[in-house]
């Protein structure tokens, strides 16, 4: 019989030996698969986790906060519209007014042989990859280390787009790299130690006046997992490209940010001639397994058509002022 623990602040659910549940839409399906046992810490009483609020000129939204939410706030459409793309792009309705922001960053890797029962997986316990032999039509093209699943956290990627800060109650304050490591240690989902609980993120203030875009390709239009995703930000200064953020998604173990491609854009003319030669090198340094070399060509095509459409969009507000003293 499962154990429930329903703690009612952040310093009672600290600690607890059991896993935590927020949106519960990932947990559920390990308990059933057995990938996780034992007590359940339900988040759902623990106050102040589901709120976006502004702090200081940054936006920050708690882990309980629903995917729903953050695609609709007015404040993330206005000021961090490619993350709210992205949120609106995850699973479907049903699935994102319960998902949550903690959940999604923390979720386990989709890998089909991971979650099946009694297969040699690493993550479960296993002693090897069996993607890397097996059926990996979905995986890695970025070959970063020992598991080839693809990492499952579509707003990890929005996210590392931003300056972001990862709040943790029981451990130090976290970036989304060090948040997730450097995928070296296939046994871990992430690099939070037994106890702790990401209790929300800040985003960095708004670009002034960027011009941002969110594009997945998937083999099916909708309720599916990314085969390739891409996260652009831009500023123009004139017809000058000033400052360019480029990440992707369901290529490698972790969310990448593509330097090569910032590089090529940055103080380069917002020409179609500019865009492409930046999205030509967009692969440049992965390493396909046998069945996901059709990834690359995927992976520039969707670099390209996020540039294009960060270009077509308007430019965002800034940040609201602080308010006044009192």
């Amino acid at each position: 019989m499962t154990s429930l623990e329903l703690p009612t602040s952040l310093d009672a659910a600290l600690g607890r030996s059991g896993e935590p549940r927020a949106g519960g839409t990932d947990l559920t399906e390990r308990r059933r698969l057995h990938l996780s046992r034992g007590t359940v810490v339900d988040l759902r009483d623990v106050p102040g986790l589901d709120a976006i609020t502004w702090r200081e000129g940054q936006l920050h939204l708690g882990a309980l906060v629903t995917l729903a939410a953050v695609a609709e706030h007015p404040d993330v459409r206005a000021r961090y519209p490619a993350v709210a793309a992205t949120a609106a792009s995850i699973a479907t309705p049903q699935i994102r007014a319960r998902a949550t922001v903690g959940g999604n960053l923390l979720q386990h890797v989709r890998c089909w042989y991971y979650r099946r029962p009694g297969a040699d997986c690493l993550k479960s316990g296993g002693s090897g990859c069996p993607a890397r032999t097996g059926d990996h039509l979905f995986h890695a093209c970025f070959d970063l280390g020992p598991c080839v699943a693809p990492h499952p956290s579509s707003l990890a990627t929005a996210l590392l787009a931003h300056d972001v800060r990862v709040e943790v109650a029981g451990d130090r304050e976290h970036t989304l790299a060090s948040l997730y490591g450097d995928a070296s240690d296939a046994r871990r989902q992430h690099m939070l130690p037994p106890g702790a609980l990401l209790t929300g993120v800040g985003l960095g203030p708004p670009l002034a006046a960027e011009q941002a875009a969110y594009v997945r390709a998937t083999s099916r239009a909708r309720a599916e997992w990314p085969l390739v995703e891409v996260v652009a930000r831009l500023v123009l200064a004139g017809d000058q490209l000033q400052t360019a953020r480029v990440t992707v998604g369901g290529v490698a173990n972790l969310p990448l940010r593509l330097g090569a491609v910032e590089a090529l854009l940055v103080g380069k003319p917002a020409k179609p001639e500019t865009l492409a030669a930046a999205a030509a090198v967009a692969a440049d340094g992965a390493k396909p397994l046998a069945g996901t070399a059709y990834k690359l060509d995927l992976l520039r095509g969707a670099v390209l058509d996020a540039l294009e459409r960060a270009l077509a969009q308007p430019p965002t507000q800034a940040a609201p002022p602080a308010p006044a003293p009192t």
